[in-house]
């Protein structure tokens, strides 16, 4: 994984807080845990893929539902970070995702792996997440 940080700290703690949140996300935290990384006022947008067609702007309401539909589909998934950038209240992300289904998907059964590969960029104020954009490419299903 290519790491940098380009300033003395903010940056560098910000790519810390993007990497705890990722990890909180992983070991399948309930979401209140998750929502403690996100600004009251968060925004994430997820830009149109296969999943989602016509992309997606979300609140921290809308975020908590997708949490929770999520958790029916997968019983897992992992964020292979590629390369991370961060520089002041800015962090980019290059991930490899893997979801493992917990219901047949497409051509994948049930315990199959969803892959996609994502790029992910936060801007963080006061050390909560702003906002955060998702481009995600997923693998052929």
């Amino acid at each position: 994984m290519t790491v940098r940080a380009g300033d003395s700290g903010s940056g560098e703690r910000n790519l810390q807080i993007v990497q705890e949140y990722l990890r909180t996300i992983e070991r399948n935290a309930p979401f209140d845990e998750v929502a403690a990384y996100f600004a009251p006022d968060v925004v994430q947008r997820e830009f149109p893929n296969r999943l989602v067609p016509d992309g997606a702007t979300r609140g921290l309401a809308e975020l908590a539902e997708a949490a929770a539909r999520g958790r029916n589909v997968v019983t897992s998934q992992r964020y292979e970070v590629k390369s991370a950038v961060a520089s002041d209240d800015r962090v980019a992300i290059e991930a490899r995702w893997v979801g493992v289904l917990a219901i047949p998907f497409g051509s994948i059964p049930a315990g199959g792996e969803l892959t996609a590969h994502f790029g992910v960029f936060f801007e963080l104020c006061d050390g909560l997440i702003l906002s955060q954009h998702n481009y995600d490419c997923f693998d052929p299903w």
